[in-house]
Order: C-alpha cells, then sequence, then structure tokens
C-alpha cells in the first residue's frame, strides 16, 4: 500500500485550483461590500461551485484509481483482512460520492 493519498501526484495542480478559488470566493466578499447587483454575484457563487465540483471529481476519481485500486489489489491477494479493508475503502468512497451529490 502506498504511503502517499491518491491526489499525490497531481498536489500542485490541486493547489493551484483552490488558490484560484480562493481568489473567486475574495472577489464574492468584494463584490457583496461594493453592493453588486444580486444575478452578478449568483454568477459568480455559480462560478465558485462549479470550480470547486471539478476539484471534487478529481479527487474521487484520484481515490478510486490509487486508493481503492490498491485496496481491491490487496484483497485479489486473499487475505480476510485485506478484502475487509477493500470492502471499507469501496464503501468509503461510495459515501463520499454520496455526499457530493447531495450538495
Amino acid at each position: 500500500m502506498s504511503e502517499h493519498p491518491g491526489y499525490h501526484d497531481h498536489r500542485d495542480d490541486y493547489l493551484k485550483r483552490l488558490r484560484r478559488i480562493e481568489g473567486q470566493v475574495r472577489g464574492l466578499q468584494r463584490m457583496v461590500t461594493d453592493d453588486v447587483y444580486c444575478i452578478d454575484i449568483l454568477t459568480q457563487v455559480s462560478a465558485v461551485k462549479s470550480a470547486l465540483q471539478s476539484v471534487s471529481v478529481g479527487l474521487v476519481q484520484d481515490h478510486l484509481g490509487h486508493c481503492v485500486q490498491d485496496a481491491v489489489t490487496g484483497a485479489a491477494e486473499g487475505d480476510e483482512a485485506g478484502r475487509a479493508r477493500a470492502e471499507a475503502k469501496v464503501a468509503e468512497a461510495s459515501a463520499a460520492i454520496t455526499r457530493l451529490l447531495k450538495s
């Protein structure tokens, strides 16, 4: 099992995207402070939400392709503990996806 999280190889990309989102949120705060028209603010809120969803989808893909895949590979080697870890990782991923879909 790897010692790094699934997103490790893409960490710099995620950080760049999250910094951009942080800037968008600061922009939203300025818009509210400056009494910008509601619809314009809502448009920017939608853009931030979309950007966060994009990060979320990437993290789910990395988790499935790394963490869950490692657990399933370990389970295929045949030990009961490996199968239990794989089942736990799949359940964890399913719960995370469910939370994302509800948001």
